[in-house]
């Protein structure tokens, strides 16, 4: 897990209760690291549902605490957190053309896991200050191969055809994708040092694919 960043939280940050006092800081992991320590895990390997949520919540839960924090997940609210507007307070990242918010470093090899809410008012980084130093990759990307790497053209500027992709995934021609990770994501060349080993992509496209067919 990598401390991402953080923000003083403002009052359309949506914060529970409308707080606004504190720090929020933003729990993510980025390229291969995280999954090496997940998959020898118990709950990886215990049969139950949802076994990298319930990672999560072990190892935040104890850091919250011990920080005298709060823990918010991306999958215990209803309606959800909004963590992609968090994040964007919180470090230089930028929507990406296949929706994912993209980090000049990590490229789309990354990911937001939780959040702690803390008392103190912390002093950090202004992150549109940061953006001046790591700009949006996607602005310099002539060829933005991401948009024509999927088989059945599920991305392009009009947005994600969620039925398309899913409908792919199902068939023989789609086990590249679903067994190896989105070929769209893949063809993006920032952050290919990060890039998730074939076991992670395929754990979360399954997850992905489950979600969309019930």
């Amino acid at each position: 897990m990598l401390l991402r960043g953080g923000f003083n939280p403002a009052p359309d940050d949506a914060l529970p209760d409308g707080q606004t006092a504190g720090t929020l800081l933003m729990v993510g992991n980025a390229g291969p690291a995280m999954w090496r320590a997940f998959s020898a895990s118990p709950q990886a390997l215990d049969g139950q549902p949802h076994p990298l949520n319930r990672w999560t919540r072990q190892q935040v839960d104890a850091i919250a605490q011990a920080a005298g924090g709060v823990a918010l997940y991306p999958f215990e609210a209803t309606p959800v957190w909004p963590f992609q507007r968090w994040a964007a307070r919180a470090e230089p990242v930028f929507p990406s053309p296949l929706g994912l918010l993209i980090h000049p470093q990590y490229g789309l090899w990354h990911a937001y896991r939780a959040a702690i809410l803390v008392a103190p008012d912390l002093h950090l980084p202004d992150p549109a200050s940061l953006a001046n130093t790591m700009a949006n990759p996607c602005a310099t990307c002539a060829d933005q191969p991401c948009l024509s790497a999927c088989p059945v053209g599920a991305f392009s500027t009009k947005g994600y055809d969620v039925p398309a992709c899913a409908s792919h995934l199902a068939l023989p021609a789609g086990q590249d994708c679903l067994g190896g990770g989105c070929l769209a994501r893949r063809a993006c060349p920032v952050g290919a040092d990060y890039a998730q080993a074939p076991a992670q992509n395929a754990f979360h496209m399954q997850a992905f694919f489950r979600a969309v067919r019930g």
